[in-house]
């Protein structure tokens, strides 16, 4: 498995930005699959974003266009930028890691990720 640290949640009001970010001690790039999920207390995780390990991504229909997951290989970082927030956005989000299947498409789905990160919360204010 790999280990998986987000960090950059917090507060911002309705229509504003922030950038959560995600640190691995192993390289990302060629190596797996990740993907942002979020939770809220009570409900199901939910897949974001998605980015493959050939670069292809995907996004969940209520932020496409919004949000941008992205990666930074000389960081060890996979990052998503979110754009236009909205209260219904507010979550905790977490990053994940797809370290046993090679697989080389993208997926929204919990079940194909096997390492997880501990969350960071984001809270839009209306």
């Amino acid at each position: 498995q790999v280990q998986l640290q987000e960090s950059g949640g917090g507060s911002v009001q309705a229509g504003g930005p922030l950038r959560v970010s995600c640190t691995t001690i192993r390289m990302i790039a060629a190596t797996y699959r990740m993907a942002w999920f979020r939770q809220v207390a009570g409900r199901e995780r939910e897949g974001v974003a998605s980015l493959s390990r050939n670069g292809d991504v995907r996004y969940h229909y209520s932020v496409k266009d919004r949000f941008t997951i992205s990666r930074d290989d000389s960081k060890n970082s996979l990052y998503l930028q979110m754009n236009n927030l909205k209260p219904e956005d507010t979550a905790m989000y977490y990053c994940a890691a797809d370290f046993f299947s090679r697989k080389t498409t993208t997926s929204l789905g919990e079940s194909e990720y096997d390492s997880w990160g501990q969350g960071t919360q984001v809270t839009v204010s209306s």
